[in-house]
């Protein structure tokens, strides 16, 4: 397979904690969820397209947020970002078992298990044909691994943001408490801040706004929507 015309050169997408967990419990690591998740990035890799990734941690760091309550917010960030290490480690092996030449970077060093973050080596990664996880969020407190898609994306020249989500889009009100409520196929940034839409979090809708990074938000548990978020094709709400 080779990449078509209009398919991204270059993409980041944002992996949710949720994409790698049972869809009951919603907690833990399920080898078959992820091993999914990886067959349908090894898809869109064969199809030619550079695909770096920022992974969450909330289906392993919610499941021990109730030790975190109370606790100083800046070390309760510290042990999500750690958790975000687990997933990107185990996102590494699935692909790595597809074939697929993998790097993890980690924001906070830890050189046993991932290489530092490095601008120009994850982007000669890239280049060189090999998928990057970046783990460990942007390596500060206080910031969402949202706000980590959006930076690591402006600085690698990412086309565009994927965002994998729960559900198929950006609706004007939560689909899950309101059947009323309506999805959109496009929104401008401002559409976004202005309804108070809950796409990603003000920080890296602004930083995407301001970089003329495009945000494709779509739902992961359709199989193949993975393949076909990366390789170009127009699913979910796309903010630009």
């Amino acid at each position: 397979m080779t990449a078509s015309p209009d398919t991204p050169r270059r993409v980041l997408l944002k992996l949710s904690g949720e994409a790698f967990a049972d869809a009951t419990t919603k907690y833990g690591i399920s080898p078959d969820v992820v091993a999914s998740v990886a067959e349908q990035i090894s898809a869109a890799h064969s199809a030619g397209v550079q695909i770096a990734i920022v992974v969450g941690g909330g289906n392993i760091f919610r499941g021990v947020s109730q030790a975190a309550r109370g606790m100083d917010q800046a070390a309760a960030d510290y042990m999500g970002m750690l958790a975000t290490m687990i997933n990107a480690l185990a996102l590494r092996d699935l692909l790595e078992r597809h074939g697929v030449p993998t790097r993890v970077q980690s924001a906070i060093e830890m050189r046993q298990l991932a290489e530092p973050y490095i601008r120009l080596r994850a982007i000669r990664h890239l280049e060189k044909g090999r998928v990057v996880v970046f783990g460990a969020g942007t390596g500060n407190p206080f910031f969402t691994t949202d706000t980590a898609a959006a930076l690591r994306a402006v600085e690698i020249g990412a086309e565009v943001l994927l965002k994998a989500t729960m559900v198929d889009g950006v609706y004007d009100r939560d689909p899950l408490k309101d059947p009323e409520a309506v999805r959109f196929d496009e929104l401008t940034f401002m559409d976004v801040v202005s309804r108070e839409l809950q796409v990603m979090d003000l920080t890296a809708i602004t930083m995407c706004k301001d970089n003329d990074l495009p945000i494709r938000v779509f739902d992961i548990g359709v199989p193949g929507n993975i393949t076909k978020a990366v390789t170009g094709e127009a699913v979910g709400t796309l903010v630009h």
